[in-house]
This record gives structure tokens, sequence and C-alpha cells, in this order.
């Protein structure tokens, strides 16, 4: 039986042979110990913590066992999470289809169609409910959207003051994040209840509404006051209590953010959930995040595209506005496709139905005395019960419920759409009141609780009642039963391009195979089905998951502690430097705020140390791409009283290993600094050397790129940080972690960096079963191949395309840059000519201009098998012979199958051809896309088109007809 590593690594001893005779080595070993600095190469250990290679089978049995560890309770404690229903047509359609989970950023957006379609569907969804002009297309979670509105108030305020008011009321875990990241930038947070004049001046206000407490109140007579002293203000709103209650927008908000879970995205312990962040008019410009608009193809047809954001960090660097360069685009597609399934009257049906569960159940507590928190809710209530609360949720777990325990007098209990009415009747009996006055019978032979004829928002005021229309597009009115969504949702799958089409050879991105039995228990009820605030009795399956996961990192990096709560690289980022923060404060180094960035880094970097409270200082690199070492030298001793840390991506972003590493990093310790080692491309080193053992204090991991989680289109992603023992204690922490201590033993205090104690714990099965699949040779045998791949295609293309940077031995490491520059000089034909002509041959294109300008990085992955790196490489050899053509006067410059691409198949078939290349080499460059051809559904998008006034929302039906 072949082992999973045999069935994940797409070459085999054959295929590699013929790699290693054409680069001249005798084993893959030798080559890439050869890339790789001998005086980093990891030492051989006597024991490790990662077992023997599992089967697939004995994977599955084993997280079997581990989901069966946590207990199947329901969960009704609310503060922002939500069981929900996922309709099965998404289920399956979305969340389990590799057409949606394997597809990349729509940064090629002739190939994203689909998935851009669906983004501007949540858009619309978001910009409806919310009542504001534009929506971004999703951010990574509740809280930190929060973080990111206060951010926006700061930047667009008139007001000079420094303070944001914060609801008493907001979420406790938004509480923490606000904290946090208050602290690195200086902003004064300042609590209040609202119930007083406000006199104070302020930048900007948070009102959560409806409440933590489940309060409804009328907050625009607060919005007013802080609007007419210069401030924003941020409201943190529920999606679904808006289906019935007046819009943030329509109260005066001028920022709107929240979460989409309850649309029909599983709990997963927290994650991966798509948040949301809306904007009045006026405000467009400082939305963090991406943005999807209408544009127009070739042809003058509507088509997607992402809008050109001036946020967008890998430009504007430690300008940026925002350290964000992801979002959760396969939960906010699902999320869209909730409302698109139930549309309008769908979704109010349901919001009605929750709002009378939750006054049936407050009704009968009122009955036998009890008294509520607030008499004004939609979905939670706050119940008194003076020195009882202790019993009350025991008594409710053993009913299988879990309830908030809000302090020694008070409960909280939230109910949504799964809450049957003999839930209700558990939950009264667990308050003490006696269950057999309950008329009807339940679930499970329960008596039973009815709420049919209960009033929906009873105690809420009729001037908060929402009139105004919402999700009138068609799209929200169309595809009512399961056949008709099937058909759409096939119908946009079926206009992108995703990993099981083929190959999607991105640079810095690592689209490998996520294979189907890593993505399995991600399903499961078990692990889908589970609140992140859970008792820790609860969970123990995922606890002791995730134990063993961050034990896992922390041996393959070299590091001491590791933790999952970060869930994006960029958050992962940033909760490094805050360690690092964390760590110089408390040695009372609080003027060590400068960080040194090499000029080749990811654009993240810059962006995350600003938002960490640092002073960015741009090191130069040679024309190897390596650091300048000179430079570095100079900088360090220019700051040497205020360094705080240097930011280096090992290999480097130009896709090399730079031999002096070590050197670098023991100067950085050496005046007083801490080294933060990016783990952007540990795919490349994996087995090989480990980031502790090259002077890495600190490092980001993604997991996925190196630990095979989807992009999703992109994102989810999980972005763990790991450290040495030294700033283990300045790693994330949560107030409601079910954790004392974690791997290692170590105790976490650094302040909350997600919303979740977690983070997306909900895919982290996928990465626990890629390491317990390959066994920690198979993660070496996995690094190796996809630097043998990518050093097989810059050696056949480079007498075609130069390569641009290299290293020892002349070899790359997992990518290699083409240089098109040469190209364009000899023959007109851009970057983008080339990235849009390998469409027509089937492909993704590489990435584009990063992290040089005119420049293609190539990345195979390990798990591309022969035949398809070697039709990338025929395709890139064809497309540099029809440039020549070009430059040969064969073709004209402005009309030749290059600047034309991608070409549709209306485009050939309707009208006179008029081109001096025929129609069968627009579409059909190589025979063998006769009869397996990927058809684009628009021509080139134009980049450019009417930017500023980019249309945002579903745009009418027969702007597409």
């Amino acid at each position: 039986m072949s082992s999973f590593a045999q069935r994940h690594i797409g070459t085999d001893a054959a295929a590699q042979r013929v790699m290693l005779d054409a680069l001249g080595y005798d084993s893959i070993d030798a080559l890439v110990e050869r890339a790789v600095p001998a005086s980093i190469h990891v030492k051989e250990r006597a024991t490790s913590d990662i077992p023997v290679a599992a089967t697939e089978a004995e994977a599955l049995a084993e997280l079997r066992e581990l989901a069966s560890q946590n207990r199947g309770a329901r969960p009704m404690i609310g503060l922002g999470y939500y069981d929900t229903f996922t309709p099965s047509v998404i289920a399956r359609n979305v969340l389990e289809n590799p057409s949606w989970y394997t597809a990349y950023t729509p940064y090629q957006p002739e190939i994203s169609q689909g998935r851009l379609e669906a983004l501007i569907n949540f858009q619309t969804m978001v910009t409806d409910l919310t009542g504001l002009a534009t929506a971004n297309a999703s951010m990574l979670d509740e809280s930190t959207a929060v973080v990111e509105g206060m951010l926006v108030a700061r930047r667009a305020s008139k007001s000079s003051s420094n303070i944001f008011l914060v609801d008493a009321d907001a979420l406790p875990q938004t509480k923490a994040l606000l904290e946090h990241r208050a602290a690195a930038l200086g902003i004064d947070l300042q609590y209040t209840p609202y119930d007083s004049v406000l006199d104070v001046d302020v930048f900007g206000a948070f009102v959560q509404y409806p409440g933590a407490t489940g309060r409804v109140w009328d907050p625009s007579s607060v919005i007013d006051a802080v609007k007419a002293q210069g401030g924003l203000v941020v409201v943190a709103a529920d999606l679904l209590a808006l289906t019935l209650l007046r819009s943030p927008g329509s109260l005066g908000a001028d920022v709107a953010v929240g979460t989409t879970q309850r649309f029909g995205v599983p709990l997963g312990f927290g994650g991966p959930h798509a948040g949301y962040m809306a904007v009045r008019a006026g405000l467009e410009r400082q939305l963090p995040g991406r943005l999807v608009g209408v544009s127009q193809d070739a042809e003058g047809h509507p088509a997607y595209r992402l809008s050109l954001q001036t946020r967008e960090q890998h430009i504007r660097r430690e300008k940026a506005t925002s350290n964000i360069c992801t979002a959760q685009v396969l939960l906010a597609v699902m999320a869209a496709m909730y409302a698109v399934y139930h549309g309008p009257d769908g979704l109010r049906g349901i919001a009605t139905e929750v709002a009378q569960k939750a006054e049936a159940l407050a009704s009968r507590l009122r009955e036998y005395g009890l008294t509520l928190a607030s008499d004004s809710f939609f979905d939670t209530l706050r119940v008194h019960v003076p020195g009882r609360a202790e019993r009350v949720i025991e008594r409710a777990r053993e009913r299988g419920y879990q309830l908030h325990w809000v302090d020694d007098a008070t409960v909280g209990v939230s109910v949504d759409e799964t809450t049957t009415a003999g839930d209700l009747a558990a939950v009264a009996w667990a308050f003490g009141l006696p269950e057999g006055e309950f008329a009807g019978a339940g679930d499970q032979g329960e008596r039973a609780l009815p709420f049919a004829v209960a009033s929906a928002l009873a105690g809420v005021p009729s001037s908060l009642a929402r009139g105004d229309e919402f999700l009138t597009h068609p799209v929200f009115n169309t595809h009512r039963s399961e056949t008709a969504m099937m058909r759409y949702l096939k119908l946009l799958a079926d206009r992108d391009y995703a990993l099981d089409r083929g190959m999607i050879p991105l640079g810095s991105c690592t689209m490998k195979l996520n294979a189907a039995t890593e993505m399995a228990a991600v399903s499961w009820p078990e692990f889908s089905r589970v609140h992140p605030f859970a008792p820790e009795a609860d969970v123990r399956g995922y606890l002791a998951l995730i134990e063993q996961l961050e034990t896992w990192l922390a041996e393959v990096t070299g590091y001491d502690a590791v933790s999952l709560q970060p869930n994006a690289g960029s958050q992962g980022e940033l909760a490094g430097l805050m360690a690092i923060r964390g760590f110089h404060r408390a040695n009372g180094d609080v003027d060590r705020t400068v960080c040194l960035i090499p000029s080749s880094a990811h654009g993240t970097n810059a962006a995350s140390a600003v938002l960490a409270g640092m002073k960015v200082v741009v090191v130069a690199c040679d024309e190897a791409g390596n650091v300048d070492l000179d430079d570095l030298r100079a900088k360090i001793a220019l700051h040497a009283d205020t360094l705080s840390a240097l930011m280096i991506t090992y290999p480097s972003t130009h896709g090399v290993y730079e031999h002096d590493v070590l050197e670098i990093t023991q100067a950085v310790h050496d005046a007083g600094g801490q080294v933060y080692v990016d783990g952007a491309n540990l795919n490349a080193l994996l087995g090989y050397a480990r980031f502790g053992d090259l002077g890495g204090d600190v490092s980001h991991l993604n997991l996925h790129k190196t630990f095979a989680i989807p992009h999703g289109g992109g994102g989810p992603g999980v972005g763990p940080v790991a450290a040495k023992a030294h700033l283990a204690p300045y790693l994330p922490s949560h107030p409601f972690s079910q954790r004392a201590d974690h791997a290692g033993g170590f105790v976490f205090d650094g302040g909350a960096i997600s919303a979740a104690p977690q983070g997306s714990a909900g895919i982290l099965p996928i990465s626990w079963a890629y390491v317990r699949m390959m066994g920690a040779q198979g993660l070496k045998d996995a690094t190796a191949a996809a630097v043998l791949s990518a050093n097989y295609i810059a050696h056949r293309l480079k007498d075609h395309y130069p390569v641009l940077y290299a290293g020892e031995g002349d070899l790359v490491a997992h990518e290699c840059i083409l240089d098109l520059r040469p190209l364009r000089e000899a023959t007109g034909i851009t970057v983008d000519d080339v990235a849009k002509r390998l469409i027509d041959y089937g492909f993704h294109a590489p990435t584009m201009s990063f992290p040089v300008a005119g420049t293609l990085m190539v990345e195979p992955t390990e798990s591309e098998d022969i035949g398809e790196i070697e039709r990338f490489i025929d395709a890139m050899i064809a497309i540099k012979a029809e440039a020549d053509a070009v430059a040969a006067g064969e073709w004209p410059a402005d009309d030749n199958p290059l600047v034309h691409a991608p070409h549709t198949a209306s485009s050939v078939i309707e009208g006179e051809w008029a081109h001096p290349y025929s129609r069968s080499t627009a579409v059909y460059p190589v025979h063998s896309l006769v009869r397996s051809k990927y058809w684009p559904p628009v021509r080139r998008i134009d980049q450019a088109y009417g930017d500023r006034n980019l249309v945002c929302a579903c745009p009418p039906i027969e702007a597409f007809a």
C-alpha cells in the first residue's frame, strides 16, 4: 500500500531522477543540501515528538477518537457565536467542494468570476442589512473588525482627541482585543454605559447592537453627540437581528462591523468565520481588506474584479493603514449563499422565530419570579439568580446544555435557529422551573415550551422596528429550490479556475494539495458544532489535538512555544511583534521601538510593525536579493539604543537561501534586538533547517501554505506564532481560554489577537492530519520535492526567461523569479500579456510583479507531477516563441494572441475574424486543449476602469445579459 506521502508528493522516484539528471545531481538530498547553507543544517534528533507517519485510515481513526472526547452539548452561550444550520446544498457544494476551497485569491479576475460574484453577493448582503453604502469582501472575525473600525475612525475623524469610547456592554472578547491593540498605538479607551450626556472630546465611539447582555436600545442620540464633536461611530451589529431591527446606517452610524457566522457557518470552536465591515459614503477609501467591484472587459462587457485599494499593504508598506492581506472568502461565500438560499423573507422568518423563542423563555422565567437584566432583547437573556448561578449552570449541563456564567448572581442564555421547544423547556428547568408545567411534547420525549405564539421583540421600542426593504436584488429572490441553488453554485464554480482544474504556480503562496482525508474531519459535528467558550470538560478532544499540533510545530521550527490563536498570517506577524514589544517593556526598554525590515520583505511586515507601535527602518538588499550586510550594520549602529527587532524572511522573498543569515541574526542580538523570522517560506526549509537554529526569537507560520490548509479563494488561513522560551510569556492570551498552560508548560499572557481563544480551530484538524500522515520524514521529503521542482523549472526556462535570483550552486529555493523585463524591451510583450495568455494555455498565472515589478514568481509545490510541470514549461516556452514572432514582425504589436488574451468562446465564434492569427491559435495553442479546454467567461478586464466610482454591490441582472 502506498504511504500518504507518496500520494501527496506528485513526483515519484522516476520523475525525480529525470529532474536530477537535468540538474546534474546524484540525489535529491545532495541538491537540497547544496542549496541550503551547511551552517544551518538541522542536526539529527535522537527522538522526535512527531510520531511515525500514519496511514489515512489510521489518522481518521485517531481523529475520531479525539472528536469523541468533545462532549456533545448544545451551546447556548451566545456572545457572538451561535449554532446554525448549514443548508446541505451549501455544505456539499461549497464547504466540501474543491472547486471552492482550492481556489486562490482572485488576483486574476478573468478566471475568478464565480467567486467574485459570490463576494459581490456578500457585500450586497452586508450593505443592505447594515444600511451603509459600501462593504468589503469580509474581515477575519468580529473583534478584529471592531479594532479595524476604531482605526478607520482615528484616521477619518476631525477630532484631535486620542480617546475612543467603548460600550460597557461590548462583547468581552472584543474588549480584550481593543485593549491589547490600543495600548500599542497609544489610544486611550474609555468605557461607558452610554447612560448620560457625553461631555468628553473623542475621535470615535463603539456601540454593541444588541449588547453582550442582549439589551436592545436606541443609540441614535449617542451617535449624534459623537458626530457633533467630529468623531466617528462604529456599531457592531448582529446581521440576523437587523432583519427585524433598524439598521446602523439608519441610526447614523459611520461604520458597521460584525460577524456572519450565524448565516450557516459552523461554530468550529471559534472559526473560521467571515467578519464584515461596511462604511457610509465618503469612507470607501478608508476600508481595510479587499473590495470587489464591477469593471468591464476588453469587449465592454461588465466583469468583476478586486478594486485598487489604496491601503494594499504590499504597495504602501509602512504607510499602510491595515496589515490585513487576506479575508475569509470561503466562509463569506457560505454566508452569502445562506442569504441567497433563504432570501429576505426566509431570513426574516428565522429571526422572528429566534426572537419568539427568547420571549417565550423570558415570559416563563418572569412568571416564576425571576428578573432579567433587560426586558428589551433579541435572542439573549441575562437572568438574575442570586447565589445560584453555578447551580443553574450545572443543572443545564446535566441536560446537555452550555449556558453563560456571568457572575455568581447572573446567568446568560442565548437562543438560535437550532433551538427547539424542548431545549427551552430544559433550560427553564435548569433555572428551577417545574418541568411538568410545560404543555406539549418536545424533543426526546421532554416536555416542551412552545414559542410560536410568543411576540417577537416584545420589549423593543416600536421606533427600532425595521421598516425598509433589504435583499431586493433578484439573486436573493430566485434560488429557492435546492435544484436551483445547486445549479447556481455549479454555474459560479465553472467560471473559476481552481486547483481541481490544474496547476496554480503562484510563487510565495504555495497552492499545494489539500487532501480529502485532511479535510474530512472539518465537517464532523464533534468538531464543527463546538462553541469557542465551551468549558474545558466539553472540549478535551480539541485541546488534545491543539496541544499535539503545538508540540509538532515547535519541533519542526526549533522554538519552545506555539500559539495557534492568530487566524491569519498577518495576525501571526502582529502577535510576534507584540510579543517582542512586551518583552522589551517588561525589561524596562520602552524606547526600543525601531524595527529593521529588508526592502525585499513581504509588505505585511512593515504594516504589522507599525500596528505594533514600532518605527520601520528599511534595510537595503544587494543585487542578488540578499540583505546588504554593510547597510544592516550601519542601521544597527545608528539605532543601537532603540533597536527593537529585525524582520527577515527565510528563505528570502526573492526565493534564495541567504548564506549570511547567522551573521545577520547575531548582529541584531549583539545590539539588544530580537529577530523575527517571517515563516511564509517554511515549506522550503522544513526538515532541513529550523528558524530557531537560525537565531530566530519568534516567527509566524502559514498553516494555509506549509501545512495544507486550503486558500479557499482568499481565506481561511491560520498564522500560528512560535517563539523561544523568553518570549513565550508574551504570546497571545484570551479571557475565555480553556487552558492554563500550553505545550511545554508555558503560560501565555500577551493579550488577545483574535476573537476566539484558539483562533480558527475548526480547520486545525487539516494540519494535524497532514503532519500525522506525513511524519517527520514525509515533511522533509515534501520540502525536497518542492525545491527540486522549482530548480527544474528554473533550469528548463533559463534560456527563455532570465532567472532573476539564485543562491549557492546557482540554485533557487522553492520558487524562482522569471524576469520578463527583457522580453518587454525586445518584443513589447508585458508580464500582464504573458499572465493572461497562460489562461489560454489552461493555467493560472504565477505571482505577478512581486517582489520585483515586471517578473513572474513561479512555485510548483511538491504536489504537482512531472506531466503538469512539463505542461507548464512547454506553455512558457511556447509563449516566448509567440512573443518572438511579434518581435520578428509576424504579428503586429497591437494585434497578436498575447495582447488579446485571454480569448473567450464567444470571441472566436461571433462575428468576423479579423486578426492575423487563427482562431485555433487563439484558443487551442496546444492540441491537448481540444478536449480539456477551460474557457474563461470574460475577456481581459480593465484594471483601472472607473475605480473611484466602482460599483461594489450586485449590479442589475440585465447588465450581464
